[in-house]
């Protein structure tokens, strides 16, 4: 990092928006607005596509079809966000078609955005903002997207696909002698080794790179002691990604790589291990911090080198249940009367806030860490806690402000409770945090 940058940085997690969520006057909103506003940068994760629900909704969405009006840009940037992660399964809620819709929004509107574009390497590139204090550069990936959705390379005789930046990864389940061998049986008996052999015969697939591995149903089984899910991330990806991060470290005084990452460990607030170990290669090619978000609830924070990785900020702003539009896709998939309006949809598939994410206060519970970096090191962290309303009405609930009290000491309690297994100490005090630095 260049001795000379002096940067204060706002982070924040997914942006679920649909309306102007800063427009109310009241002290917690305003506060809030204030601190992202005084930062030199604000980051958040773009979780709808601002593209004025162009484009033709997609079979498989990231749950459900999140566009937006492009307006909701106006609002992030009024209330001071100027970098923007993309990289999200909701990316390609709306096709191809509906992808470049937002890129062209989001170019119209001159913000800085990564982790999609028209081809491979454009979806990979960095993207810089230029400040008084220092140059950032931010890059964005995601490791959960559907089936053709991730970007391709161009070739010298024909153009590549508009997508994400893909950090795929390799699944492993580990299972006892007993149970693999029972999984084979079942494979002779059903016929599906023999049509799997077939497609390799064929030219159509091909054996796995392990030997000890054995395919089943689109997983990978293996024989351990015990049982257990081993996750990896694909090498191929990580270098690629690692070689743009190099690129920016010579370009650029702070280096910022977004993951959007829904995959878990043994709970939902546990990242899957290709998490870590692909956030650990990262630093080591030179990010300078890692912010990850996609659970929609906070996970831990760990201090790598020095390097601060956030493995998920959570919501910051939760309007899913306003989307304006919604598709005969999303109705057929909620199983539900097709002449029901959204916010109908909504109210059923969650059953009047008694199931899904209305019903768990952690999806309304956030944090905006604010860091200081000045004369080539971070010197500072502070944590400040956000709640989102929960078991407010529909038309409140999601908007985020400073949480105050009881509500604040909790949030932060439990971050710093999520952050210990990575040996991160953080000291609360009133109604925010620091993080102790190594």
């Amino acid at each position: 990092m260049n001795p000379e940058t002096n940067l204060r940085l706002a982070l924040t997690g997914d942006s679920i928006i649909a309306r102007d969520v800063f427009a109310a006057e009241d002290v917690p909103t305003q506060e809030l607005v204030r601190l992202i506003r005084e930062a030199d940068v604000a980051f958040t994760n773009l979780e709808v596509l601002p593209n004025n629900f162009r484009g033709y909704p997609a079979l498989e969405s990231g749950g459900s079809h999140f566009g937006a009006p492009a307006t909701v840009i106006d609002y992030l940037t009024a209330a001071g966000f100027d970098l923007f992660a993309t990289a999200t399964n909701h990316a390609l809620d709306y096709s191809i078609a509906g992808l470049l819709a937002m890129i062209e929004v989001l170019e119209e509107k001159g913000v800085t955005f990564a982790g999609v574009g028209r081809n491979l390497a454009e979806a990979r590139m960095p993207a810089y903002l230029e400040h008084p204090g220092g140059t950032v550069a931010l890059l964005a990936c995601a490791s959960t997207f559907a089936k053709g959705q991730i970007a391709a390379e161009q070739r010298p005789d024909l153009t590549g696909r508009p997508g994400v930046n893909p950090l795929r990864h390799d699944t492993t389940y580990e299972i006892t002698p007993a149970q693999l061998a029972n999984l084979r049986q079942m494979a002779e008996q059903l016929g599906l080794e023999q049509r799997r052999l077939e497609k390799i015969q064929l030219g159509f697939g091909f054996p796995p790179d392990d030997s000890d591995v054995f395919p089943f149903l689109d997983a990978n089984f293996r024989e351990a002691e015990q049982a257990a899910i081993v996750t990896k991330p694909k090498a191929k990806d990580a270098e690629a990604i690692a070689k743009w991060v190099r690129e920016a470290r010579n370009r650029a005084d702070l280096v910022i790589l977004s993951l959007h990452a829904h995959e878990q460990g043994a709970g939902k607030e546990d990242p899957a291990a290709f998490i870590p170990e692909f956030a650990h290669q990262m630093v080591e090619a030179g990010a300078d911090l890692i912010v990850g978000h996609g659970p929609h609830l906070l996970r831990g924070l760990e201090l790598y080198q020095g390097k601060p990785i956030f493995y998920s900020l959570g919501n910051f702003i939760a309007q899913n249940d306003l989307t304006y539009k919604l598709p005969a896709d999303d109705y057929e998939q909620f199983r539900v009367d097709p002449n029901l309006t959204p916010g109908e949809v909504y109210r059923q598939r969650s059953e009047d806030g008694a199931k899904g994410f209305p019903a768990d206060r952690r999806y309304w519970e956030t944090l905006v860490p604010l860091l200081h970096f000045q004369g080539g090191a971070l010197r500072e962290i502070t944590l400040y806690p956000v709640s989102l309303g929960h078991g407010q009405p529909t038309s409140r609930r999601g908007r985020p402000k400073r949480a105050e009290g009881e509500v604040a000491r909790e949030i932060l309690e439990r971050f710093a409770e999520l952050s210990r297994p990575y040996g991160t100490r953080i000291e609360i005090g009133h109604d925010q945090a620091g993080v102790v630095l190594e």
